[in-house]
């Protein structure tokens, strides 16, 4: 009788520890990402709230607790920062409506035409990625001597005389140009490997009804990429919000201010201007914005499936 119930007492220590584990193994596969983006993702986030209600100067020794104050002033028309951040706020929205358009649909155009068989395919897809394994410096430097008015090769086989990156609205074409030329690759993979995953018996089936190409396209093509496309959008347009590079050694700024992203002017108030609380309010703002963005975003594709 006892060795019958140790057995049992055994029998039942062992399921609670199997049951146990296993409940236990998918928190331990996710441990190493939760500890990096509790160091390096949710603790900054929170300093930087804490920051943004201060009056944050890296040269003063006193930091005194302003409330919202900072939050306050980008919304108050008499404040120092208002016309500037709003200014670059709206050329982070111009710079998001030019770009985007384009970096959903030429790549969607390019993936159609590079998933159909043909001689060179390999080659002409490497080709189009090839420019999304540059830096951002390297990009930027390299069309902003192409681009200049005076030596630049652009002007010089148009036979114009444009100053790209100084004047409008040549700077914005320059901006978006040269970020579609740049980015335009990487979308263009997503959708390849998307449309990879389009089952072939759909497009078989469709020829069987006699649906022409763009029958196909509408009715097979987009249906099945739909998610794709949901992460294609929003992680473009969180991208193009976000943009910092392009404005800040392609066109500088110019003219006077008009291209100067939010991410630039927040840059040059915390890091230039010292004034750091001021800065992560305006981080926060334009986060709250690029969420109910993405939110919208969301919200149109679950309507369309």
């Amino acid at each position: 009788m006892m060795a019958t119930l140790t057995a049992k007492a055994g029998t039942a220590r062992a399921t609670t520890s199997a049951a146990w584990s296993g409940r236990a193994t998918p928190y331990l596969f996710m441990a190493p990402y939760l500890v990096l983006f509790c160091v390096f993702v949710l603790a900054p986030a929170i300093y930087g709230l804490w920051v943004s209600l201060h009056d944050w100067d890296f040269l003063l020794e006193g930091r005194p607790f302003v409330g919202l104050d900072n939050y306050a002033a980008l919304f108050d028309p008499a404040s120092a920062v208002y016309d500037d951040f709003w200014m670059s706020m709206r050329a982070t929205g111009v710079f998001t409506l030019l770009s985007v358009p384009f970096l959903v649909v030429l790549p969607l155009g390019i993936a159609l035409l590079l998933n159909r068989p043909f001689r060179g395919r390999t080659f002409f897809r490497g080709l189009f990625f090839a420019p999304y394994v540059l830096g951002v410096a390297v990009v930027c430097l390299m069309w902003r001597l192409l681009l200049d008015p005076n030596l630049g090769l652009v002007d010089w086989l148009l036979g114009t005389d444009i100053a790209w990156t100084t004047s409008l609205p040549w700077g914005w074409v320059a901006l978006v140009g040269v970020t579609v030329w740049w980015t335009l690759g990487f979308n263009g993979v997503i959708y390849l490997a998307g449309m990879q995953d389009i089952p072939r018996e759909l497009y078989d089936a469709a020829k069987v009804d006699g649906a022409g190409r763009w029958a196909e396209f509408r009715h097979v093509t987009l249906p099945g990429l739909r998610p794709v496309m949901l992460f294609v959008v929003t992680t473009t347009v969180l991208a193009s919000a976000n943009m910092f590079g392009q404005s800040y050694l392609l066109t500088q700024g110019a003219p006077g201010g008009e291209t100067r992203t939010a991410i630039v002017y927040i840059l040059d108030q915390g890091l230039g201007q010292y004034k750091m609380g001021s800065a992560s309010a305006m981080s926060y703002v334009l986060t709250l914005a690029l969420i109910v963005v993405s939110v919208i975003n969301f919200r149109l594709f679950r309507g369309r499936s």
